[in-house]
């Protein structure tokens, strides 16, 4: 039977790459779809990629597009992702996460009701508690944007009440080549690229170093989301995470390691977030347990993609 694939958000980070695994898999399917928000210029993707431009917070529009493709499977990467963000634009977070994800999931119910439904949450989700957390963990989140994902968590719920297949990814930090330099590691990358190339001084501001985070390669969680759509379990989430958490201090510091010119760093009070969680360590025993994903990219490799990408733009 054809099978009709739907990517929300794949003009964004791991929209991108997961749209790039897709058209790469041994068994095409027979529509590959990407939705980008109009007005934006999606970059060209792969294969054969179909692309609409859609605003999920116009629901007539939601509700014709759906209507006419009727996914057999949909991805919902399209989303406001910057936790430290959300605290200064938390109505348009809210929107964007929740409203948006409400309209793309009711007309999911109306127009193709047996579609899987792949819904990218967070481990914002959880209470912060400086240990391991496992998917039983407390769902307590501290920011906007932690909220707006248990949000579309229980959207997920009620309409899996309704008759649609929705499987849950809870990823942690994910990082690599193409991702905003708003986040962190890309970031310092993109600044070591440009002192490299002598578009700036050499010096990196930095916020709080002592935050430990658990990492995972872009491309490793995009593999996750795929084995989540295909084998996991309707409503039940998985974490996505390597199971490590490694301090941002000695994430720039395995950075300024492979800079080729000697850089300095200063502390700017500007960049530390209210509320920031000190350590954000995952378990990932159920998702390798179930569904056999691991994380096959090491932190060291992603590093150096990343930097190698900065490295190559124009400025």
């Amino acid at each position: 039977m054809p099978q009709t694939i739907l990517v929300t958000g794949a003009a964004g980070f791991a929209g991108g790459h997961l749209l790039e695994r897709l058209a790469l898999a041994p068994v095409a399917p027979g529509d590959l779809v990407a939705w980008h928000r109009p007005g934006s210029l999606p970059r060209p993707g792969p294969g054969a990629t179909s692309w609409s431009g859609v605003d999920l917070l116009d629901p007539q529009g939601v509700d014709r597009a759906i209507s006419a493709l009727r996914p057999t499977t949909v991805y919902h990467c399209a989303g406001a992702a910057h936790v430290g963000h959300s605290w200064g634009s938390t109505e348009t977070t809210l929107a964007i996460n929740v409203l948006g994800t409400h309209h793309l999931l009711d007309a999911l119910r109306r127009h193709a009701g047996g579609a899987v439904v792949m819904i990218p949450s967070s481990a914002m989700v959880y209470q912060p508690v400086g240990r391991a957390l496992a998917e039983d963990a407390p769902t307590v989140p501290n920011s906007p944007y932690g909220i707006s994902k248990l949000a579309q968590e229980r959207l997920a719920g009620k309409t899996v009440a309704d008759g649609l297949d929705v499987r849950i990814a809870r990823p942690f930090n994910h990082l690599g080549p193409r991702q905003d330099p708003q986040f962190v590691a890309s970031g310092f990358a993109r600044r070591i690229a440009d002192i490299e190339a002598g578009r700036w001084d050499a010096e990196i501001a930095v916020g709080n170093l002592d935050a430990q985070r658990d990492l995972t390669d872009v491309r490793d969680t995009v593999a996750a989301y795929q084995a989540i759509a295909t084998r996991g379990l309707t409503a039940r989430p998985y974490n996505v995470c390597s199971g490590r958490a490694i301090a941002i201090g000695d994430l720039l510091e395995m950075l300024l390691g492979r800079a080729r010119v000697p850089i300095r760093v200063r502390v700017d009070p500007a960049r530390l977030r209210p509320n920031d969680v000190p350590v954000l360590l995952g378990d990932r025993s159920r998702i390798t347990a179930e569904l056999g994903w691991t994380p096959a990219i090491p932190l060291e490799r992603t590093l150096d993609d990343l930097l190698d990408y900065w490295r190559h733009q124009t400025p």
